[in-house]
C-alpha cells in the first residue's frame, strides 16, 4: 500500500509544482495566474508549462506572474513581457502574425494540392482519351509484309 501511494505521489508531482508560498489571497488573481502559467513555457525545460514544472527558473517565472498580476497588469501585458524578454518560443501556442501564417496554412494547401492532383490523375486515367489507341487499319506495304511473314 505504501508503494503504492509513493508512485501515485511520484506521478502526480508536476499538478503540485506551484508552491503554497506563492499563491495570492485573492481567488480571481490566482486563477488568472493559474491561467498564465499553463499558457508560459518553462525556457529551462522546454517541453513544460511553467505551471508544472520545477525548475528554479519556472518557480521564478511564476512568482514574477503573480507580481505582474498584482501590480495592474493585464493577461496580454503578462505575455507581452515574457515575450518581450524571451522571444515567442516562451508561449505554449505561438501567435498567429504575418511571419507564421504561412506555417499554419501550408498544411492545409499542401492536404488541397495534392488532392486537386490526384483528382486530376483520377479524372484523366479514367478519360477515353487516356485509354490504349485504338489500332489502324493496315496499309498495302504492311500488309505485303504480313503475307510474307505468315507464309501465305
Amino acid at each position: 500500500m505504501r508503494r503504492l501511494l509513493l508512485v501515485l505521489l511520484l506521478i502526480a508531482s508536476p499538478v503540485w509544482a506551484v508552491n503554497p508560498q506563492e499563491m495570492l489571497d485573492d481567488p480571481v488573481l490566482e486563477a488568472r495566474a493559474q491561467a498564465l502559467d499553463t499558457e508560459l513555457r518553462c525556457v529551462k525545460c522546454q517541453s513544460e508549462a511553467i505551471a508544472s514544472s520545477n525548475a528554479e527558473w519556472a518557480e521564478d517565472a511564476r512568482v514574477l506572474v503573480r507580481e505582474l498580476l498584482t501590480d495592474g497588469f493585464t493577461d496580454e501585458e503578462v505575455l507581452d513581457f515574457f515575450v518581450a524578454r524571451y522571444g515567442e518560443f516562451v508561449l505554449m501556442t505561438p501567435r498567429t502574425n504575418r511571419s507564421n501564417i504561412l506555417l499554419y496554412l501550408a498544411g492545409p494547401l499542401m492536404l488541397v494540392a495534392g488532392l486537386g492532383i490526384g483528382l486530376v490523375y483520377l479524372r484523366r486515367r479514367g478519360s477515353p482519351e487516356a485509354a490504349a489507341p485504338q489500332p489502324t487499319a493496315l496499309n498495302d506495304a504492311e500488309r505485303e509484309r504480313l503475307r510474307e511473314i505468315m507464309g501465305d
